[in-house]
Parts: structure tokens; C-alpha cells; sequence
């Protein structure tokens, strides 16, 4: 938790819960993290972390591009300027509707199959995207450069879809990788970087390694970054990186007012949001620090321990388990941290709920960034509405 609790309090009274809350600073900082550890490394924001318009500009006002995964997500980048270089175009199984906006903006496309090299419109910019099917120390469900993940071509084809794309005319730029999602052990980046490196004699030089993102909050940026230069030095190359939750996941906090408490065998503390705001913990596991707003007058031991669950009619709606917390009130405020990567990207009208709304403090006041929805505007695209 970035902000300090009377501001996340005076949020939650302006603009109710469940409420995503962002701390321009807190980004801010998270950048310059990224960018004294990587240098000269061009960054690309992995926009699926969190698309929200105001936070895009910011990035993109910082000098960040941005890499998509939909057309959605093109559109976002162009609408705040966002084109060329600028632009990474991704994903395993992209449309006509994907390869031409991606086109038209003049951007690179990450090739993810042989197949894509016939796919491409004429005279594109890609890279190739290699699996280096290693072990990574993340939950399976982010483990991307896993031998079982859907992602990339093997080390062994990489070479032949390179010259494949040059002999169709496109500008095969170079070679991309990205294992997986919070993953803390820097030696899982190393082994990847290492393994793309091995593959210099058959590649020759290249002009761009992008080495992806996924490296968790408390990660060593510093080893990673040094791991990745060594990589990017053996094919005389550009750097390029796509960090997505490290930028914006300690800079989003999720509030949640307590609804009331339920004791049947486990103690349950019933809140306003759940899976539909915040679907990570049910999806892979995630664990958020939670942190109780109110007063507490009891010490430390006398706490109980409590599931934090969410009002819809799942099992699984559980923000976190076996939380300590002092004893809860109906309308107390709970403060759900590192909420800001994959929160409201991922939020949903599941049960015609409407989706939180999301405030941004930039140092001075608070600016509601996306207002919540009505269940009107939940309903609105269906026909006959």
C-alpha cells in the first residue's frame, strides 16, 4: 500500500467501493526502477496489465511503447499515440483484424508459429518469438516459457522461421522470449537468455532481442538486466523489454468495505468486492497483502484470523485466506494491495455486476480515471437491448 490510509479513505467516501485506487508516484518510481537497472533498453508496456486510458497517456507521455495482445489494445495505443516503433504487436493466434490495424500503424509483430511468416501483410517488421521450454519457478498458469505452454517456436525452428520470414519479404528484426509472470528467481531469466544466446551461430547477428517482462514486484532487476545485456551483446543487438505488472501492480490498490462477518467453522469476513473485481486469486492463486483501515484496539495476538470472501454465489470467491485482522464492523474499509497489474484489466459484469471504478492521486487530488458502471451500460450491446 503506496498511499496513505486518509487518502485511501477519503477515495472511498468520494467515489464508493469496490474501488481501484493508482498512485501516479508510486508508477512513476516503478519506471525509473526499470530504466536505471536497463539502460539504454527501449521499454514497451504489456498493456494487458492494466489498459486504462490516463495511464497509457502517462507511460506513453514518459516515452514507453506499448505491447498488445488484441484490437482492442492497438486501438487504446493509437488513440494515445502510439505507432511504429513504438508498437509491438502480439499474441498466438492474432486476426485479419489484428495484422492489419498492426500494419497500418506501421508496428512490429511478435511471430509466435512458423505459419505467421505467410500470414504477415507484405513487408512487416517481426520478431520471433522462442519457448526455451525451461522450469520456472511461477504458478503453471504463467509459465510461458515452459515446455507445455502454447507460446513461441522451439530454440531448434527459430533459425528456419527467421530465414522464412526474410525469404516472404518481411524485416525478421530478431528474436523475442518471455517466460512467465511474477517470477522472482533471476536465475530462471538467466537460463532463458542463455539458451536464446546459443543460437547466435545459426542466426548470425541480429538487430533487436526483446527479452519480455514477468519479472516479479521484488525481483533483481539489477541481475536480470545484466543477464539480458550479456544476451543482447552476443547477437550485437538492440534491447528491448515489455515489463507490464512490475509498472503498475505496487501502484494499484483495490477497497473493499466490509459487509458483514459469517462463523461456520471458518470465519468469514464478507466483502463488497470479489472475482469480479479482483480475479487473480481465484484464477491462479495470487496472494495480496490485505490491510485493515479502521482502528484497532486490540493487540497484535488477540487478532483472529479470517477468509476474506466475495458476495458472488462461488466457492472459489475469495480474495485471501487465513488473514489476520482485527475485528471487522459492517462499512469498514479494507485496503486489497499490488492490485494495480491484471485488477481491473481483468474485472468482469459476471452476475450484472458493474465493474469498479478507478481513481488515479497524482501528488495534489483525486481524479476519477473510469467511472463505474450502471447495470444499463452493463446490458447495453444486447440486442434487442
Amino acid at each position: 500500500m503506496t498511499l496513505p490510509r486518509a487518502q485511501l479513505l477519503t477515495a472511498a467516501d468520494r467515489f464508493g467501493t469496490p474501488l481501484y485506487v493508482y498512485d501516479a508516484a508510486e508508477l512513476d518510481a516503478a519506471l525509473a526502477r526499470v530504466r536505471s537497472a536497463f539502460g539504454k533498453g527501449r521499454v514497451y508496456y504489456a498493456m494487458k496489465a492494466n489498459p486504462n486510458l490516463t495511464l497509457l497517456r502517462r507511460l506513453r507521455a514518459a516515452g514507453v511503447g506499448f505491447e498488445c495482445v488484441s484490437a482492442g489494445e492497438i486501438a487504446r495505443a493509437e488513440h494515445v499515440g502510439a505507432s511504429g516503433d513504438a508498437l509491438l504487436v502480439n499474441g498466438p493466434a492474432k486476426s485479419a483484424e489484428e495484422y492489419a490495424a498492426g500494419a497500418r500503424l506501421g508496428a512490429t509483430f511478435i511471430v509466435d508459429r512458423a505459419e505467421e511468416a505467410a500470414l504477415l501483410p507484405p513487408r512487416s517488421k517481426a520478431l520471433v518469438r522462442v519457448n526455451p521450454a525451461l522450469a520456472v519457478s511461477t504458478h503453471d498458469h504463467l509459465a510461458t516459457g515452459a515446455a507445455s505452454s502454447k507460446f513461441g517456436v522451439t530454440p531448434e525452428q527459430a533459425p528456419g522461421v527467421l530465414r522464412a520470414l526474410r525469404a516472404a519479404g518481411h524485416d525478421a528484426r530478431g528474436l523475442h522470449v518471455h517466460i512467465g509472470s511474477a517470477i522472482r528467481d533471476a536465475s530462471d531469466f538467466s537460463a532463458a537468455f542463455a539458451r536464446l544466446a546459443e543460437l547466435r551461430p545459426q542466426t548470425g547477428e541480429l538487430e533487436v532481442l526483446d527479452v519480455g517482462g514477468g519479472w516479479g514486484v521484488d525481483a533483481d532487476l539489477l541481475g536480470i538486466a545484466q543477464a539480458a545485456w550479456g544476451a543482447a551483446t552476443v547477437f550485437g543487438a538492440q534491447l528491448w523489454v515489455e515489463p507490464g505488472r512490475y509498472l503498475v501492480a505496487r501502484a494499484g490498490t483495490l477497497l473493499t468495505r466490509v459487509v458483514g462477518t459469517k462463523r461456520t467453522g471458518r470465519n468469514f469476513l464478507l466483502t463488497d468486492a470479489g472475482m469480479t473485481e479482483l480475479l487473480r486469486p481465484m484464477l491462479y492463486g495470487a496472494q495480496h497483502p490485505i490491510t485493515a483501515l479502521w482502528d484497532d484496539p486490540q493487540p497484535a495476538a488477540a487478532r483472529e484470523r479470517w477468509d476474506v470472501a466475495g458476495p458472488a454465489c462461488e466457492s472459489g470467491d475469495l480474495l485471501a485466506r487465513d488473514v489476520s485482522l482485527p475485528s471487522p464492523r459492517p462499512g469498514d474499509l479494507l485496503a486489497v494491495g499490488e492490485a494495480g497489474a491484471y485488477g481491473a484489466s481483468m474485472s468482469s459484469s459476471y452476475l450484472t455486476r458493474s465493474r469498479p471504478a478507478e481513481a488515479l492521486w497524482d501528488g495534489t487530488g483525486w481524479t476519477l480515471i473510469r467511472r463505474r458502471e450502471t447495470p444499463q451500460e452493463v446490458w447495453a450491446a444486447e440486442v434487442p437491448s
